[in-house]
């Protein structure tokens, strides 16, 4: 997963094969066996902590959940997506992209969904009880700067984003605007917004020119949460 948008340069090395090379090959160690379900990284062994400010906070964790393409193709099967519509500029207009929530997650279709909201409890100590997913459908889909004012009213909220499917940038800047910080999650990656975020910051997924597939973002939401101080 790319944390932050960045430049690397990799050294190539040039030179004859020895001979044998080929036998050798044979004896490399073979690389791990994907795992035939779903598995949840408990520990956030991968974590990296991103410090926006003095209140605000961020949390990167690379490969949380093995096997996301499961979890994807079994979420873009329930009957529960749709286009919502929002007002901008004093005229109603479509959301670019397929909305499917689950305030109770009992209500959830997938089980799995059950098991990620318990083991993020776990580990941040706040109770996730719902669920507000999006479908990026291509790379013309996308969601505006916005903070997750509705289902954040405290001081401040964690706020837990798994990301499936296709690659996609999200951007977080100051409210006042200014200059973004830009990451890139890959299938499987997870974001988690602490702090102030939702207050003090600003998220969102633009367009893109770049074409790619579907992007489906979980969102785990907080009753308690919810709940002004």
């Amino acid at each position: 997963m790319d944390r932050v948008e960045r430049t690397s340069r990799g050294a190539a090395a040039s030179g004859s094969a020895p001979a044998g090379a080929a036998q050798l090959r044979l004896f490399e160690p073979a690389q791990p066996a994907q795992p035939a379900q779903p598995a949840i990284d408990r520990s956030f062994a991968t974590a990296v902590r991103v410090q926006l400010d003095a209140t605000s906070w961020l949390d990167c964790v690379p490969r949380w959940l093995s096997r996301s393409d499961l979890l994807l193709d079994e979420l873009l099967g329930v009957p529960r997506w749709e286009q919502r519509d929002r007002w901008m500029f004093e005229q109603r207009v479509q959301e670019p992209r397929l909305t499917a929530e689950y305030p109770d997650l009992a209500q959830a279709p997938i089980r799995l969904l059950g098991e990620l909201a318990a083991a993020l409890s776990t580990h941040y100590g706040v109770r996730y009880d719902g669920l507000w997913i999006n479908q990026y459908r291509d790379h013309r889909d996308s969601t505006s700067w916005h903070g997750d004012g509705a289902s954040c009213r405290r001081r401040e909220c964690i706020v837990p984003v798994l990301s499936l499917g296709a690659k996609r940038r999200f951007l977080i800047r100051r409210r006042a605007g200014g200059r973004s910080h830009v990451f890139q999650p890959e299938a499987g990656d997870l974001i988690v917004m602490g702090g102030r975020c939702q207050r003090d910051w600003r998220h969102c997924v633009p367009k893109q020119s770049t074409v790619v597939g579907v992007r489906v973002s979980v969102n785990f939401t907080s009753t308690w949460q919810a709940m002004p101080a």
